[in-house]
């Protein structure tokens, strides 16, 4: 069956195209006015960015997709979850962390217009168990109950790349993005005898113990109290791991661990199966997705930091199908041309026709169609899509105001002159050639 997605370019002459007020234009041509109900919740699943991440949605998005749902009588709430700690020193492993980082990043109840949710709780344990026997990795499944007490949805994504899953976009901010810590746990494989964390290869040679200057980030950063640092090497508890991913960047880099084969490929698959989970929690056709291809990064917004685009911005993308989406935008930037200077140069990717992200977001250039392909394998959406270019919607609908300047302002400047009795004190002949 093919799909449907609604296309418009980031290029604009105009009010209407702007990228909010294609965004919203995308999105009703798209049907998005069916999926909200008067008096009904509309969770709007957002990711608002890492401590110091840049490339993040920025608030003017969201507060017009509020707006939009407010104007057809629904409840927005703009949700997200709390994080694995991802890093030594994460930013939104707790609610509390969360909100801290968010509001720093422009996100509170006055910019976006409604109640910002941490939709798994405290420390992310608030959740819904589903069984899940349609998983090709997963049979079970963790979302956060404020996504599955939710009565639709709109995931509106920056479309980027994505260290684990190759790329994020619809499929990985609901499959990632609505799942509680278990959840996260459970589709990065964490436990798991053959891919997980757990099973990598460990090289306690490699390290240097505490003679090292990093020794004691090693000892401290794991939650499981892993780590034992000795004088001249490491211990590690494998059987207490449970990939949490808090020693990544900091064991790994060095040599201490090995890559588990196939540990990246099973987890964006995990990834799939996850999102499939999140949709079950809804009635049919009440999730949207919404996709801004824009300032597009090698790596999710969840790292602490912005590497330049390596691919120009594509548009923004519209659909009730997240596999269909994905793939969009995936066929869309493999077509373009890399950025010069970007990871797309060092990565001999800046022609078109190259796999932008297996070769720019990817650590081993893992295939970008493991998403997609479960994805329409599980029953999630469909591989096959038709682009629909939409026009401009009404001017009208995307002015600040309505009222004419001359009608707004006439009576102030009345009262107020602003021009000077007699003019302003101006150079006759300005001698513009001395500094053209």
């Amino acid at each position: 069956m093919t799909s449907k997605v609604y296309f418009m370019d980031d290029r604009a002459m105009a009010p209407e195209e702007s990228l909010v007020a294609k965004m919203l234009t995308v999105a009703e041509a798209a049907g998005f006015d069916e999926i909200i109900e008067p008096g009904k919740t509309v969770a709007i699943k957002l990711h608002m960015g890492e401590y110091n991440n840049t490339a993040y949605l920025r608030p003017s998005y969201v507060r017009a997709l509020v707006d939009k749902v407010k104007a057809l009588g629904g409840e927005p709430v703009v949700m997200d979850t709390t994080t694995l700690p991802y890093l030594p020193f994460p930013s939104r492993a707790t609610a509390v962390d969360y909100l801290k980082t968010v509001e720093r990043n422009g996100f509170n109840s006055g910019t976006v217009g409604c109640p910002i949710v941490v939709a798994d709780g405290f420390v992310g344990t608030d959740d819904v168990r589903l069984d899940l026997p349609e998983g090709f990795v997963l049979k079970e499944q963790y979302v956060a109950t404020g996504f599955a007490l939710a009565d639709a949805m709109i995931v509106l994504s920056h479309f980027k790349g994505h260290p684990l899953g190759t790329f994020g976009g619809s499929i990985k901010n609901m499959g990632v993005g609505c799942a509680s810590k278990r959840g996260k746990l459970n589709l990065h494989l964490g436990g798991h005898p053959k891919y997980g964390l757990k099973a990598r290869p460990f090289n306690p040679h490699m390290c240097r113990g505490k003679e090292c200057e990093r020794w004691m980030l090693c000892q401290t950063c794991c939650p499981r109290y892993c780590f034992t640092v000795t004088e001249h090497s490491i211990e590690w508890n494998r059987d207490k791991c449970v990939g949490c991913f808090a020693c990544l960047f900091v064991t790994m880099l060095c040599g201490v661990f090995g890559v588990v084969e196939d540990f990246f490929d099973v987890s964006a698959a995990g990834i799939a199966d996850s999102a499939l989970a999140v949709t079950k929690t809804f009635l049919p056709n009440k999730i949207g997705y919404i996709n801004m291809a824009i300032d597009i990064s090698p790596w999710c917004d969840c790292v602490n930091f912005s590497d330049r685009a390596f691919v120009p911005n594509l548009g923004v993308f519209a659909s009730k199908d997240p596999v269909a989406v994905d793939r969009a935008c995936i066929d869309m930037a493999r077509d373009s041309i890399g950025m010069p200077g970007s990871i797309a140069e060092e990565k001999g990717a800046i022609s078109p026709g190259i796999p932008k992200f297996s070769a720019c977001a990817s650590f081993l250039g893992v295939s970008e169609n493991i998403q997609i392909k479960t994805g329409e394998r599980i029953g999630l959406g469909s591989l096959d899509y038709e682009l629909v270019h939409q026009k401009p919607g009404d001017p009208t609908k995307f002015l600040f105001t309505t009222v004419p300047a001359g009608l707004k302002f006439g009576p102030y400047f009345e009262k107020t002159p602003i021009y000077p009795e007699g003019g302003f004190r101006q150079l006759m002949e300005v001698p513009i050639e001395e500094v053209r």
